[in-house]
């Protein structure tokens, strides 16, 4: 099963939100960035590496926050999808290989298309059955 991790990096109350290229697979469907974890990495690791090849930005990791497996029509073996939390400064984050990135509200994330493999989540943080927050540095 291939490993995929996408990250939830909030800010001031709302969530990234970034649109697949048109052209792409699964083209201006809605996700989360990150990608597929590489031999040899580590599931943080992957993130991160990720996060500077899509947003080119250092994020800081945090915990995982939610887990899914996902089999996509046309593909031999499901996906398994891990969520973490992450930290990076917006004012730094560039949309390196997006159609579009937008900062959302979590009850908001329902009106975007989201990939299925993320619908689960989204409907989680839209109702407020899960929330992500990653906590600031103490003084």
């Amino acid at each position: 099963m291939k490993t995929v991790v996408a990250a939830l990096i909030e800010d001031r109350g709302k969530l990234l939100a970034c649109q697949r290229r048109r052209g792409a697979a699964f083209e201006l469907l809605w996700e989360f960035p990150g990608g597929k974890q590489e031999p040899g990495e580590s599931l943080r690791e992957a993130l991160a590496r990720e996060l500077r090849e899509e947003l080119g930005v250092s994020a800081e990791i945090g915990p995982e926050v939610y887990r899914a497996t996902h089999l996509y029509e046309g593909m031999q073996e499901p996906i398994e999808l891990v969520f973490f939390a992450a930290r990076a400064d917006g004012a730094r984050i560039r949309n390196i290989v997006f159609e579009r990135i937008e900062w959302c509200d979590p009850r908001s994330l329902r009106e975007l298309d989201f990939l299925p493999a993320d619908r689960d989540l989204v409907e989680k943080l839209g109702t407020g059955a899960l929330q992500v927050t990653l906590r600031k540095p103490g003084p």
